[in-house]
């Protein structure tokens, strides 16, 4: 079969990206800034434009990692990662469970208690590459809300379906939901 893709612009660079199958009657447009240093540049630029004030930046593992990074260099130089498994470093984790559109089966996130404290009395902006159902930015919040830090704001590079109708997000661009010929829902 040969691959279908979606054509857009994401902060003012053109990709075409891959239609991929979720189940037998929904696909998506795989997006992956991993690698592809313009696209990971210009959003974060984008969305550093429109945020609110915050202290720190944090995301999930792993597909957010090069937008909390750029964006935490050119704004408030501190970014921390969710992980999905606990490392050797990590003392006293705090971990949440999140079920992603995108995985078949449900994840752990988990931070250590030196982020925890970095969080606390902190005000904390979320961001991702792409906001879909919002289970893990909500998981996310789970781990925020536990150490107390202040959710001061919520961003993605695209929200995809459903999320572009949602008031509490910021995001550049919105990503259709496709069935399973590859035409949008």
């Amino acid at each position: 079969m040969e691959q279908k893709y979606y054509k857009m612009t994401i902060a003012g660079c053109s990709r075409e990206l891959p239609i991929c199958p979720i189940s037998d009657t929904m696909d998506i447009a795989g997006f992956v800034m991993f690698g592809d240093v313009e696209v990971t540049e210009a959003s974060a630029k984008a969305l550093m434009d429109k945020c609110p004030e915050h202290d720190i930046i944090i995301t999930a593992e792993s597909k957010g990692i090069p937008l909390a990074y750029e964006m935490a260099r050119i704004g408030c130089r501190q970014y921390i990662v969710a992980r999905k498994g606990i490392k050797a470093y990590m003392t006293n984790p705090i971990k949440v469970e999140v079920k992603s559109i995108t995985t078949d089966h449900v994840q752990t996130l988990y931070l250590s208690e030196s982020d925890c404290a970095l969080l606390k009395n902190k005000r904390i902006l979320i961001v991702d590459d792409v906001i879909s159902t919002g289970e893990s930015l909500q998981s996310i919040e789970r781990l925020v809300n536990q150490v107390g830090g202040q959710i001061v704001g919520r961003m993605a590079v695209l929200a995809e379906g459903d999320a572009a109708d949602r008031k509490d997000i910021l995001f550049l661009e919105k990503l259709p939901l496709f069935h399973a010929d590859g035409t949008v829902k």
